[in-house]
C-alpha cells in the first residue's frame, strides 16, 4: 500500500479536476447569480485542493483501476459519485442541481459533463454493461427517468478509496490475525502449495478451505496470503450471494488484499457459489466440507485443513506459551488442537494471575473453560468432586479404571516418544466400556476417571442427541466427538446400548439408516482421540464390533456384603448416627446397589432433621424401603430389633469383657 499521504494527494488532485470541470458547465448552464457563487465555491476549493499533476501508481483508485480494468469515462464517473462525501458545499451544490434535491449527481449531469451526444449513448451503455456496474463499484437509485436518477457508490468503498479502513455494515467483519507457529509443515503440503501458487500469480479462481470453524479457516487464509507476501480480509457471506461477494471483493481490491468469504457451519443444501458480480482474481470461500458445489463457470481448488503432526502441535504450543511451568509434549498429544486455537488458549490463560507460575493443568482448564462457552446441545462439562476413595469396587475392576487413566496419562510418551504410533500403527484415545446393573456405580466411575486424569467430565444426554431426522444423528454426534477431543474431558455416554445397538438384518428404510448410524458410530469411536466411557447396563445389546474395539470392559458387579457395608459407611457422617443404627446388618440384611444405598442414606437424613435428632435405624430401615418401592421389589422383612440387633451388641460385649478380663489375668 502507498504511503497514506500520496493517497491523499492523488485523490486531491482527481477530484480537483472534476471539481473544475463542474464550475465551468455551472458558469455555461446556469444564470449569472447562481453561476458566480458555486462557480466561485467550486475552483476557490479546487485551488485549495491542490494543482493538477500526474497520477500516482500504487494508490487504493490505481489498484481499483488496474483490477477491475475501468476505462477513463468509468473512473470519471467514480470521483463524481463521490463528490459529495468530499465536502459539505459539494453536496449542497449537487442538492441545488438534482431535480429532487438529492445531495447527489444526476445521470444527467454526468452526461453534461462527459460532453457530446455520443456520451449520452456511451454512458447508457457503460451503467447497464460496463464493468464499474457489473462489479457493484457503481449503481443508479432512483425510480425517475433515466437521465434523472442518481449516481451512487459501493458502501464504503469511497473512504476505502482515502485510505481509511472503512468496512460495510452488511458484511460482518471477521478478524484475520497473524498466523500462529505451527503451520510450516502444512504450507509444504502438495495442495496448499497449488494454493499458495494460485494466489501469488493472481490466478481467476476459487480457494475453498473446508472448515466449519471461523477461528481456523482465517487462520489458514491468513497463513497462506502471508506466505506468498500477501493479506486477507475476511468477512462472513454466504455462497450464493453474489452482491455481498461483489462488495467483498472491490474492499479486498483496494485494500491489495485477497477476499476470504467465511460461509460458516453450511446447514442447509450445498450452495454453488454466485461469482457472477466478483471481478477476476482469487477468492477464499471458508465452508464446512460439503456446503459448497465446484462453480460452473470457473475453475476451484482445495485446500486441506490437515494433517498437523503432532510435532507442528508441540511447535505450536512452545512459541505460544514458553513460560509454562512443565513439559508442553502432553498438551500437544492430550489437547489434538489446531494452532489457530491453540494461539487463543494462549491469550485466555495470559490474562490470569501472573504472580505464580502456570502449569499443565491451568492450561487444560483454560481449554475447556473456552470449549464449554458453546456446547452443543444435550451436553454438560462438569467438573468432577469424586475420587478413588468414593468407589467401591472389587480388586479387578478397580485395577483396570486405574490401567486406563494410565494409559491416557503416558500416551505421548508410547506413541510419540516411543514411536509406537507408527510402528504398531496404534491409535490415540482410550475406550472403556462399564457394564452392570442399575446403580453399581457405572456413573460415579466415570467422574472418578476424569477426577484421575485432570480432567472435566463431559455427559452427553442420549435422548436429546439421537433424532428421528435423517442425518442428524450423525451430526450432533459429531459435535460431541468434536468438543470432547478439543478439550479431552472424558466423553461419558451412559445407556450406551441405544446408540451402540446390535445391527439387524435389512427388513424397510428404518433397519438401514439405523445400520448406517451404527456403520458411522464404528469408525468414529475408533479413531477417537480421548478418553471415552460408555456405560451400559445390557452387555449383550451391544453390537460385537464396538466391543471389540474397546480398550477396557469392566463389569460392575452388584455389591458383596462388605462393600455395602463400606458403602453405608462412605455416605454417613458417622457423629450423625444415633446409638443403634447397625450398619453391619443393614449390609447384611440388605442386598442392593450402592445407588440405593447412598439414596437411602439421604433419605434417612431427611427424615431425621424435622426434629434435629441423631439419624437412628428406623430412618434408614424406613427410607430403603422407599428404595425398594421405587423399584417395585418386595421389601424384606425389618431386622428383629429385640433379637439379633440385641443379640449381636451382647455377643459384641462379652467378646469385649473378655478381652478385658484376659488382660487383668
Amino acid at each position: 500500500m502507498t504511503d497514506n499521504r500520496l493517497v491523499l494527494i492523488d485523490l486531491d488532485r482527481r477530484m480537483a479536476t472534476i471539481a473544475r470541470r463542474l464550475a465551468a458547465l455551472v458558469e455555461e448552464r446556469c444564470s449569472a447569480d447562481v453561476a458566480s457563487s458555486v462557480a466561485a465555491f467550486l475552483n476557490e476549493w479546487a485551488d485549495a485542493t491542490g494543482p493538477p499533476g500526474p497520477e500516482i501508481a500504487g494508490t487504493p483508485l490505481a489498484l481499483l483501476t488496474a483490477g477491475l480494468g475501468l476505462t477513463g469515462d468509468e473512473v470519471f464517473l467514480l470521483l463524481l459519485a463521490g463528490l459529495p462525501e468530499e465536502h459539505e458545499g459539494m453536496a449542497s451544490t449537487l442538492s441545488k442541481l438534482h431535480p429532487n434535491g438529492e445531495p447527489r449527481p444526476t445521470l444527467g449531469l454526468a452526461a453534461l459533463l462527459l460532453g457530446s451526444a455520443a456520451h449520452r449513448t456511451e454512458l447508457r451503455r457503460m451503467l447497464h454493461e460496463g464493468t464499474a456496474v457489473g462489479s457493484g463499484l457503481l449503481a443508479t437509485a432512483g425510480a425517475g427517468a433515466f437521465f434523472d436518477r442518481s449516481l451512487i457508490i459501493a458502501d464504503q468503498v469511497w473512504q476505502a478509496l482515502h485510505g481509511v479502513d472503512a468496512w460495510p455494515e452488511r458484511l460482518p467483519r471477521v478478524a484475520v490475525v497473524p498466523p500462529p507457529a505451527g503451520l510450516d509443515s502444512w504450507l509444504e503440503l502438495p495442495a496448499v502449495g497449488r494454493a499458495a501458487h494460485a494466489l501469488s500469480t493472481r490466478r481467476d479462481c476459487l480457494l475453498l478451505v473446508g472448515t466449519a470453524d471461523e477461528t481456523i479457516g482465517a487462520s489458514r487464509c491468513s497463513a497462506l496470503t502471508r506466505h506468498v507476501g500477501r493479506l486477507a480480509v475476511a468477512a462472513r457471506v454466504a455462497p450464493d450471494d453474489g452482491v455481498g461477494l461483489a462488495l467483498l471483493a472491490l474492499h479486498a481490491m483496494v485494500r491489495d488484499a485477497v477476499p476470504v468469504a467465511v460461509a460458516g457451519s453450511g446447514d442447509g443444501p450445498a450452495k454453488e457459489p454466485d461469482t457472477s458480480r466478483v471481478p477476476a482474481g482469487p477468492m477464499m470461500i471458508c465452508a464446512a466440507p460439503g456446503a459448497v458445489l465446484p462453480p460452473a463457470g470457473g475453475p476451484m481448488l482445495t485446500v486441506p485443513i490437515g494433517p498437523i503432526s503432532i510435532r507442528a502441535r508441540r511447535d505450536a504450543w512452545h512459541v505460544a506459551l514458553p513460560e509454562v511451568n512443565g513439559d508442553l509434549a502432553p498438551l500437544a498429544s492430550r489437547h489434538p488442537l489446531d494452532p489457530a486455537v491453540t494461539a487463543l488458549v494462549a491469550r485466555d490463560v495470559a490474562v490470569r494471575d501472573r504472580s505464580r507460575p502456570i502449569g499443565l493443568a491451568e492450561v487444560s482448564a483454560a481449554i475447556r473453560a473456552r470449549a464449554g462457552i458453546a456446547l452443543p446441545a444435550g451436553i454438560d462439562l462438569i467438573t468432577p468432586r469424586a475420587q478413588w476413595s468414593d468407589l467401591i469396587l472389587d480388586e479387578h475392576a478397580s485395577r483396570l479404571l486405574h490401567e486406563a487413566v494410565q494409559r491416557l496419562t503416558y500416551e505421548s510418551v508410547v506413541l510419540d516418544d516411543w514411536g509406537l504410533r507408527d510402528f504398531s500403527r496404534a491409535d490415540r484415545g482410550v475406550r472403556l466400556l462399564l457394564s452392570g446393573p442399575p446403580g453399581t456405580g457405572k456413573s460415579l466411575a466415570a467422574e472418578v476417571i476424569a477426577d484421575a486424569a485432570k480432567t472435566d467430565l463431559l455427559v452427553v444426554d442420549v435422548a436429546r442427541v439421537v433424532s428421528k431426522w435423517l442425518g442428524d444423528t450423525e451430526k450432533n454426534l459429531a459435535a460431541v466427538f468434536d468438543v470432547a477431543e478439543q478439550t479431552q474431558a472424558v466423553l461419558f455416554l451412559d445407556e450406551a446400548d441405544s446408540l451402540f445397538a446390535t445391527r439387524t438384518e435389512v427388513g424397510d428404510a428404518h433397519d438401514r439408516y439405523a445400520n448406517q448410524s451404527t456403520s458411522w458410530l464404528l469408525q468414529r469411536i475408533d479413531h477417537f482421540d480421548g478418553l471415552a466411557v460408555l456405560a451400559t447396563n445390557l452387555r449383550r445389546n451391544i453390537d460385537a464390533a464396538f466391543v471389540r474395539r474397546m480398550d477396557f470392559i469392566v463389569e460392575f458387579a452388584p455389591p458383596d456384603e462388605d462393600s455395602r457395608r463400606r458403602i453405608w459407611e462412605r455416605h454417613l457422617p458417622p457423629d450423625r448416627l444415633a446409638a443403634d443404627v447397625d450398619l453391619a446388618v443393614l449390609a447384611r440384611r440388605y442386598e442392593v446397589p450402592g445407588a440405593w444405598i447412598r439414596n437411602a442414606a439421604i433419605g434417612a437424613a431427611f427424615r431425621a432433621a424435622p426434629e434435629y435428632r441423631l439419624i437412628g435405624q428406623d430412618d434408614l430401615v424406613a427410607a430403603l424401603e422407599g428404595e425398594y418401592g421405587k423399584a417395585v421389589r418386595p421389601f424384606p422383612d425389618e431386622p428383629a430389633k429385640d433379637t439379633r440387633v440385641r443379640d449381636e451388641r451382647a455377643a459384641h460385649l462379652l467378646q469385649k469383657a473378655a478381652r478385658e478380663a484376659e488382660k487383668k489375668s
